[in-house]
């Protein structure tokens, strides 16, 4: 038996209490009366438990008013042709009028509501906020639901997950980052089945919500519990398995995070709703539930109760699931920059250490975006959800022409003031829109070979411009469900081998993707931050751009360099001559067998150039070359690849290291001639000091006999 002490903070509730079991027992027993510390405001009771699994909740004499009745939907109206404009208009009239009486009814009912009940003896019973694991007994009742406590070795633990691959690899840095957002319900159903599923990922896996939300299938936007997994993806433990295994195969994991609001039946709503929450929403067309007071100040306890309670479920998850990147859902609704600051830096100074993976990226869903909610601009986060991009990208995949200048300043995000590659994360489409696909489909009515060429084309455009880039679970296979909140699982026949073939173009789809991640993760000019749009037609619907990565010396590498061409026209052209090639020589086609084009007087020209198609080129140079035909596979590529580039980079590091040793061989040469002169020196002087003495011998011998003076003469 060791002791334990249940808490609880509620600091201007009259009463509280512990209800408490073993998780065996079929009911609770009597409640466990809890003491308030005035000077904390939390709740305590301690008691003596053995180890084990124990099942609890919390009453409170609640200071909450219920939640207002919802105001109804602003009515929507179809123009019925059958009738004359004024006919229609006064439809509209009618219908306006009876939802502006409606919505004042509600107003009058709520005010009323709010005015009669006091609620200053109603108990409310409910789960811990800081509940772990919940579990909801086969009901939706939020009031029948129980936290979950797991005692062992007499002290509480969330499960016995050992952690086994942190550090395993190095994790790709912000820069490079190619987001793939998933839902796991869709997915995969479970966190094992995904962990089963890891050679499918590419390099971060963006997860929509896993926190507990009521009922057992949705998305996860409206949040009921903010420490608990979703019980229906699996444990806490499988949770930790599948990102320890993401990060053993160097993949990065983003947790989406819902901080603006929660729902309903959300603990904290019924305690003490105005402490935690705004009274009224900031924007009742854009309420999703109970919105989080960041402005709220506890004077007496010197805290802010929201910031403290949203801080603490990041770190939570942070320091437990060792989670690499939050998204910030309705960034926008949350409005205060301020506490985004503030929290954005101690999440990122906790990522760093904490020993592990110390890259960490915080993007913001911003609508619209703007530059100054990055960083880089003296904002809050790291990057933000780029859905002007996204909004002018699937525009220009309509029957309508595109706006060439609207589209170069989402394709280039400089020119709307962003600075830094990682301002912006680029997409297609995300979980709040349907699939490019469907849409080609549903509004245009594009449906197959021309309708998957424009997703290609809006790939490649995605995956080669300025910024992140994010792929939507199943745009990769061509997918074709509309978005829904409900069940819409992957239809993963769509790549699975058929005796007709019948999925062909699926699978052509995939490789295209597979192809095009390949030279966005190997060719360095796509994650640089140099863009330059070198041609443009108006008439004929083409662009062009350039990005190029300098060489890492100014020595025989060239760098790398990548050009884009678009053909937006409803044509096909036979021949097609773009000029301002940055560089002449041979430049090879990615996705074309490898097809080589030489390039003269800065001339490139294109052969049967189909409409609503992309071409991409990559300029050969000693470090990059041709590797892109599809019938090699995605690994060889790969491979090859890399080893051309660790032979060019031998090269280059061989001249210094050449060079040296001359110098080595040079320096120990002279000092061989400067010894060999002074070992000959040496041995002159020895050789003439003999010599002299042999000649005053024979001069002393010569003037002693013939009394003469002898001259000598030294040669």
């Amino acid at each position: 038996m060791t002791p334990y002490t249940f808490e609880l903070f509620a600091p201007y509730n009259k009463i509280a209490g512990l209800r408490l079991k073993n998780a065996n027992a079929r009911m609770f027993g009597l409640d466990i009366p809890m003491e308030l510390n005035e000077e904390d405001g939390y709740w305590r009771a301690t008691l003596d438990l053995p180890d084990g699994i124990y099942h609890y909740q919390y009453k409170v004499v609640t200071k909450s008013w219920f939640e207002p009745e919802p105001e109804p939907a602003v009515p929507e109206y179809n123009i019925d042709e059958t009738k004359t404009s004024e006919e229609n208009e006064q439809i509209r009239k009618d219908l306006q009028t009876k939802h502006d009486k409606q919505v004042e009814e509600v107003k009058e009912r709520n005010k009323k509501r709010e005015e009669e009940l006091t609620f200053t003896e109603v108990w409310y019973t409910f789960v811990d906020p800081y509940a772990t694991e919940v579990d909801e007994r086969g009901s939706d009742d939020s009031f029948r639901s129980v936290g979950v406590l797991i005692f062992k070795n007499g002290r509480k633990i969330v499960d016995e997950y050992e952690w086994k691959y942190d550090n395993h690899v190095p994790l790709v840095s912000n820069e490079k980052l190619i987001i793939y957002e998933i839902h796991i319900g869709d997915f995969e159903d479970k966190f094992v089945n995904v962990t089963a599923r890891m050679n499918y990922f590419v390099q971060l896996v963006e997860m929509m919500p896993v926190k507990e939300f009521p009922g057992q299938v949705g998305w996860g936007y409206t949040p009921r519990y903010h420490f608990a997994i979703q019980s229906t993806y699996g444990t806490t433990a499988e949770l930790k398995e599948m990102i320890d295994t993401f990060h053993k195969n160097g993949i990065r994991v983003i947790m989406d995070g819902v901080y603006n609001h929660c729902d309903v039946s959300a603990p904290y709503t019924a305690i003490d709703h105005d402490y935690w929450f705004l009274h009224d929403p900031k924007d009742p067309v854009w309420c999703w539930g109970p919105e989080w007071d960041y402005e709220k100040y506890d004077e007496k306890y010197k805290l802010w109760p929201a910031r403290k309670y949203i801080g603490e479920s990041i770190r939570y998850f942070i320091d437990e699931f060792h989670i690499d990147g939050i998204r910030f859902d309705a960034a926008t609704q949350i409005a205060n920059d301020k506490f985004l600051k503030i929290l954005v830096q101690q999440i990122k100074q906790q990522a760093r250490e904490r020993g592990f993976g110390t890259e960490f990226y915080c993007v913001g869903e911003y609508l619209p975006d703007k530059p100054e909610y990055v960083i880089s601009n003296g904002g809050p986060m790291d990057g933000v959800w780029h859905d002007s991009f996204y909004l002018k990208l699937r525009e220009s995949m309509s029957n309508e022409p595109p706006k060439l200048d609207e589209l170069k300043d989402v394709i280039d995000a400089r020119r709307q003031g962003y600075q830094n590659i990682t301002d912006v994360v680029n997409y297609q489409s995300n979980h709040d829109h349907n699939r490019l696909l469907v849409d080609l489909g549903k509004e245009y009515q594009l449906f197959d070979d021309e309708a998957f060429r424009r997703v290609r084309m809006a790939f490649a455009i995605q995956a080669t411009s300025f910024g992140l880039m994010m792929i939507w679970m199943g745009a990769e296979i061509g997918e074709y469900k509309e978005k829904t909140p409900g069940i819409a699982k992957i239809d993963w026949t769509l790549i699975e081998d058929r005796d007709d073939n019948s999925n062909a173009i699926n699978k052509k789809q995939l490789q295209y993707y597979k192809d095009v991640i390949n030279l966005r993760k190997l060719n360095l000019a796509l994650t640089s931050p140099n863009l330059e749009f070198i041609f443009e037609d108006e008439c004929d619907l083409i662009l062009a751009w350039h990005r190029w990565n300098p060489p890492i010396y100014d020595t025989h590498n060239q760098g790398d360099h990548v050009i884009i061409i678009c053909n937006w026209a409803p044509i096909t052209y036979e021949k097609y001559e773009i000029l301002n090639i940055p560089r002449n020589g041979r430049w090879y086609e990615w996705l074309n067998n490898d097809e080589e084009y030489i390039v003269e007087n800065n001339k490139l020209i294109i052969e049967d150039f189909k409409d609503h198609s992309v071409r991409i080129f990559v300029y050969q140079n000693s470090s990059f070359f041709p590797i892109s035909n599809t019938t090699i596979s995605t690994d060889r590529k790969h491979f090859i690849i890399i080893h051309s580039k660790i032979i060019s980079i031998i090269g280059i590091l061989l001249i210094p290291i050449i060079l040296i040793c001359l110098i080595i061989i040079y320096y120990f040469y002279k000092q061989y001639l400067k010894n060999k002169y002074h070992q000959e020196t040496e041995r002159c002087i020895i050789l003439d000091n003999e010599q002299i003495s042999s000649i005053d011998i024979q001069s002393n011998i010569q003037t002693n006999e013939n009394d003469s003076t002898i001259k000598y003469q030294f040669m």
